[in-house]
């Protein structure tokens, strides 16, 4: 450092050495500045970040809330499943006499087959119904069997041996059909 009596004598170089100081004071001040904002930036980051997170779980839990109030119970629907394929059986397995000789019985399934199937309507089950002719679809149906069946093209539902339901948009059961293959 110069010595104080210099500055006495050249009053230029004195202004300079007060320059240099405070510029010595700005650089460091700016320093500081950029040190306080850079961790700013950071804090500003990180909360960013966490604010992210935070909306994106609260997201997935939303999901996982719905599907779990819309998909909870497939496998009690699942196995429902078997009641329904049952009384429907037993329904188209009635013959015209036993219609009039247990009408009253056989009433009493048909309405507990509707009521069954408006429980299903009301908790989001839905039949997948194919019909004989119509073309297989890998994503609803499950072929039981495949024959080569005159007058029918590869790939059309010849046979409907249990119907598909779905839950939803998710496939619960697919309808198990009989497929024609090529005919030889």
């Amino acid at each position: 450092m110069a010595d104080p009596n210099d500055f006495l004598d050249d009053p230029e170089a004195a202004e300079a050495e007060a320059y240099a100081s405070e510029m010595e004071e700005i650089d460091e001040g700016e320093l500081a500045l950029e040190e306080v904002m850079a961790e700013r930036d950071e804090y500003k980051d990180r909360f960013m970040r966490a604010l992210a997170d935070a909306e994106n779980a609260r997201k997935r839990s939303e999901k996982d809330r719905r599907d779990s109030e819309n998909y909870g119970g497939s496998k009690l629907a699942r196995d429902i499943l078997s009641v329904h394929d049952n009384m429907k059986r037993a329904l188209e397995a009635a013959t015209e006499e036993q219609r009039t000789i247990s009408g009253p019985l056989l009433e009493g399934i048909e309405l507990t087959m509707r009521e069954l199937l408006s429980v299903f309507k009301k908790h989001g089950i839905s039949p997948i119904a194919p019909e004989v002719g119509d073309r297989f679809d890998p994503k609803l149906h499950q072929a039981m069997f495949e024959a080569p069946v005159p007058d029918t093209k590869a790939g059309d539902i010849i046979q409907v041996a249990a119907e598909g339901f779905m839950l939803h948009d998710r496939l619960l059961r697919p309808a198990q059909v009989g497929v024609s293959s090529t005919p030889g």
